[in-house]
């Protein structure tokens, strides 16, 4: 492999990330509880880190050529554990964790594993990603983790802003002052935080439901009282619910064709009504419109993912979205663009600006904190702050070293967004040209960059082209739990793969192509 350093280099201090004046204010708060002095301190708070140093890269190279061989001796009295059946029957022991670097996990059967889905999508930077040493700085200096949320921090106050300028597509640095100021701005402009996807996208729920609902007795009178909530999402290829996944609270597990009988008694009594959309079918949309947005109904909100990483890497096309979009304009439909799975892989950090699109809700996580925490946030348009504080209530949601995780996470990923992003699109590419070469076999390339579908015409050769693969040591699946789910073989590499990772990958893939 190359030498060459081929990422912009990043450094920085706890003081650079959240401002002098508040590390200044922890040092002499923390000098006063403590029998720590002020220089030391001074120095936890101005010490740089370096957060992808060139010397990792090389010990990354290194290890590329031995993917798949053992590398340590096997863990032969791992724990039994006492999970649930259902967990147990697709638990893999040998490829849990020993230790990690960057795209690589040696699991407990001493194997080194290439990560290529990023740990199930939330370890965008790897692991043991220098940057997040600036997490226990944090902790050195005093910053307490613990908080609630009637005392976010400092660190968390500065995160939600800084998600605000970001969704907002203003440059790092720019201030966001005024877009959150407003009462009606364009793009979300305030935030909940929340601990995992599940919860981030039933607070878009809840703030839906309570245009129909109220959520407490001394509530407002909801806008659309009296009126039966339609929720629009996204369906399998069949017509069925089973593709949109949006966590797994109980009314958006209905959302996705679970609890049936629950749903249907929903339903008779008028409480709640959930219809789907099959992928960029624009015509069952309006047709799903023309049928629910008068009286007795009303379409409550529209809830989608751009890219179906849990129905086959399925990527909605950006002109359907866009007339999607201004169907729910014209009829006052709240729409919701669930990025909990393609967050922080976007150049722009959030997908839905490369579809010029200006979604109401927009939920994240999973990769924003890099897999130090679970971490998700809920970011909406002010129009749509209808909730009590117990609302959305989460007290672990606001956890300082989490939101600097997030901090640390996006200051990285903006400064090497134009680099990540050609590894992206080259990856794409090499991808559609083993497609093509191999159209026997491959159908079709679906997903987008680093988050890849690779079709097959029938379930077996999906099956073995990622059993081929697991053998060689890179962790990729094939979604058999889903009835009529494409057969599709997932990947979602690490934003620090590099031309020459993407290269070793997919020569591994032509081989175990070759092989069927």
């Amino acid at each position: 492999m190359s030498g060459k350093f081929p990422f912009v280099p990043v450094r920085l201090s706890l003081g650079d990330i959240l401002g002098s004046a508040y590390t200044d204010a922890v040092r002499s708060a923390r000098a006063q509880v403590s029998m720590d002095d002020t220089s030391s301190l001074k120095a936890l708070a101005t010490r740089k880190v370096d957060f992808y140093p060139g010397r990792l890269h090389t010990t990354i190279s290194h290890l590329l050529s031995k993917v798949g061989l053992a590398v340590t001796p096997p863990l032969n009295s791992s724990a039994r554990g006492a999970s649930s059946a259902g967990f147990d029957a697709h638990t893999r022991t040998s490829a849990a964790p020993l230790t990690g670097l960057g795209p690589f996990r040696i699991g407990e059967d001493g194997r080194l594993y290439f990560t290529a889905k990023s740990e199930h999508y939330h370890a965008p930077l790897g692991h043991s990603f220098p940057g997040y040493q600036l997490l226990e700085h944090a902790r050195l200096l005093g910053i307490p983790n613990a908080t609630h949320n009637n005392t976010r921090g400092h660190v968390t106050r500065l995160l939600e802003m800084e998600l605000v300028r970001a969704a907002a597509g203003l440059p790092c640095g720019a201030s966001a002052e005024k877009l959150i100021a407003s009462k009606r701005a364009a793009t979300p402009n305030r935030v909940l935080n929340l601990e995992t996807g599940s919860l981030a996208a039933e607070a878009a729920l809840k703030m839906i439901l309570a245009r129909f609902y109220k959520p407490q007795g001394d509530s407002p009178e909801p806008k659309y009282k009296g009126r039966i909530p339609v929720l629009i999402v996204m369906g399998d290829d069949e017509g069925g619910l089973q593709a949109n996944y949006h966590g797994t609270t109980m009314i958006t597990q209905l959302m996705r064709g679970m609890w049936g009988d629950l749903r249907s008694a929903l339903e008779k009594q008028g409480a709640l009504i959930v219809r789907s959309v099959r992928p960029n079918n624009l015509e069952e949309l309006k047709s799903v419109f023309a049928q629910y947005e008068k009286n007795p109904y009303k379409i409550a909100g529209f809830f989608h993912e751009l890219i179906l990483m849990n129905y086959a890497g399925k990527r909605l096309t950006p002109a359907f979205v866009k007339q999607a979009y201004a169907l729910c304009k014209k009829h006052d439909v709240p729409t919701v663009v669930d990025e909990i799975q393609s967050c922080i892989w976007s150049p722009s950090l959030f997908l839905f600006r490369e579809y010029g699109i200006k979604p109401t809700f927009v939920a994240v996580g999973k990769g924003f904190p890099g897999g130090e925490y679970p971490a998700s946030r809920i970011l909406f348009n002010a129009s749509m702050d209808n909730l009590p504080q117990f609302g959305a209530l989460v007290t672990n949601g606001q956890e300082e070293i989490a939101s600097l995780s997030y901090l640390v996470t996006m200051r990285w990923a903006e400064a090497n967004a134009a680099i990540t992003s050609a590894v992206g699109e080259e990856y794409e590419a090499t991808l559609r040209d083993l497609g093509d070469r191999y159209s026997h076999l491959v159908c079709a390339i679906e997903g987008r960059r680093h988050l890849a579908g690779i079709y097959f015409h029938d379930l077996p050769p999906a099956k073995a082209f990622a059993d081929a693969l697991n053998k060689a040591g890179f962790d990729i699946s094939v979604q058999t739990y889903k009835a009529g789910c494409p057969p599709s073989a997932l990947t979602k590499l690490p934003l620090i793969t590099t031309k020459e990772m993407v290269q070793f990958f997919t020569g591994n893939m032509e081989a175990a192509l070759k092989g069927m």
